[in-house]
């Protein structure tokens, strides 16, 4: 289904079905504490965890944990105090981790890194007159550690194709591992959302179909999506758009073919959130609102055929929670976790606290890391879930 076909769409679902989820968070002046000097604001029931890595992380048999970092595999045996490095690359120079990236260890042990290759990026020289980059590359890749991130073998270049971001990673009941990636569309450009299957712990993989919703400009159509598996075996993957909300899509085959694609009651800026079952079998989610805390209304981008074919909100200055006990169908009320204090309704990058990873340290205990703002924060699943 194409964009052009979608407004129709879109107003059958209403913009009151589409904010259910803005209008509960909880007052920002109700006590807490500021951190990062005074640049952010978070509650008082979630803790800081200063100097701790971005993420993602997994946790080892031996209790380690593990994550990485540009060219390195980092190991901390301490919850994150210190860390040991060890190459991921035989030739670094040739290779660039990503921020934007996926994580996993499977069930047999084995690590997983999706990411896009800083190293190859080139040909992003938007145009304005076509709306298009015909020549951007930056490709997707995986790479595989079966001794615990001590060692890698060679990475597998999967497209050579922009990919916008790489999010999320799971490992299905049936063993199979999928992750997600993105891949810019042209003529005119825009973003598209796919998903890669192994069936053999990163030997090898399968691409699914690609779920291109049509748009035009660079931050335009699905992108930057976030998955979980689902008591009945499907997958559900949650994608970024301009629309108002999460857009939704299934698959009944462990990622390889997705359908029912739709907008969900989910409100969120332009923004990625992060979807993660937790220890408990609640799904978590985290991600930013479309308008402010008690407000309807945000500054919108685009429109204007480059950055989007619609305006859109792109409100990143709170960051919330919310808990599912029923596969996503029912959530509870969005609790703000963190809020900028650096520049208030500016829509710039001093203002963002966006582009979260989840790690679940222990059953019940949550970390939650972002990109934007350096956000390093724990908090327990017990209370805000009541």
């Amino acid at each position: 289904m194409k964009l052009r076909n979608l407004k129709t769409t879109m107003f059958l679902y209403g913009l009151s079905g589409l904010l259910t989820m803005t209008t509960f968070a909880q007052p920002a002046a109700s006590g807490g504490k500021l951190i990062d000097n005074g640049n952010l604001w978070i509650p008082g029931n979630v803790t800081e965890l200063p100097g701790l890595k971005m993420g993602p992380f997994v946790r080892k048999e031996d209790k380690s944990i593990v994550t990485v970092e540009g060219t390195k595999c980092l190991i901390s045996t301490n919850e994150g105090k210190s860390w040991k490095s060890y190459d991921i690359f035989k030739d670094p120079a040739k290779f660039h981790v990503s921020n934007e990236r996926a994580l996993l260890r499977t069930a047999n042990g084995t690590l997983i890194l999706a990411f896009m290759n800083g190293r190859e990026k080139s040909g992003w020289n938007w145009n304005r007159k076509i709306s298009d980059a015909p020549g951007a590359i930056l490709p997707t890749y995986a790479v595989r550690s079966l001794d615990g991130g001590k060692t890698w073998e060679e990475p597998k270049k999967l497209h050579n194709e922009w990919t916008g971001a790489i999010r999320d990673m799971i490992q299905t009941r049936n063993g199979n591992v999928v992750f997600t990636s993105m891949m810019l569309a042209h003529n005119p450009g825009r973003h598209t959302v796919l998903t890669y299957t192994s069936r053999d712990e990163g030997a090898s993989w399968e691409r699914s179909n690609i779920i291109d919703m049509g748009g035009i400009g660079n931050h335009s159509g699905v992108t930057e999506s976030t998955l979980e598996e689902l008591k009945d075996g499907r997958l559900w993957m949650l994608m970024r758009t301009n629309w108002g909300s999460f857009w939704e899509t299934f698959s009944d085959d462990d990622g390889i073919t997705w359908k029912d694609i739709r907008p969900t009651s989910i409100g969120a800026s332009s923004s990625p959130g992060m979807l993660k079952r937790l220890a408990s079998g609640r799904l978590f989610l985290v991600w930013n609102l479309r308008y402010p805390q008690g407000k309807d209304y945000y500054r919108l981008r685009g429109g204007d055929r480059q950055w989007s074919e619609v305006a859109s909100s792109n409100y990143r200055e709170e960051l919330v929670i919310a808990f599912s006990d029923d596969d996503g169908k029912t959530w509870t009320k969005p609790r703000i976790i963190a809020k900028t204090m650096r520049a208030k309704d500016k829509d710039i990058w001093d203002s963002w606290v966006a582009y979260p990873y989840v790690f679940e340290a222990a059953p019940g205990e949550i970390w939650v890391t972002t990109m934007q703002s350096n956000l390093r924060v724990k908090l327990r699943e017990k209370d805000f879930v009541q």
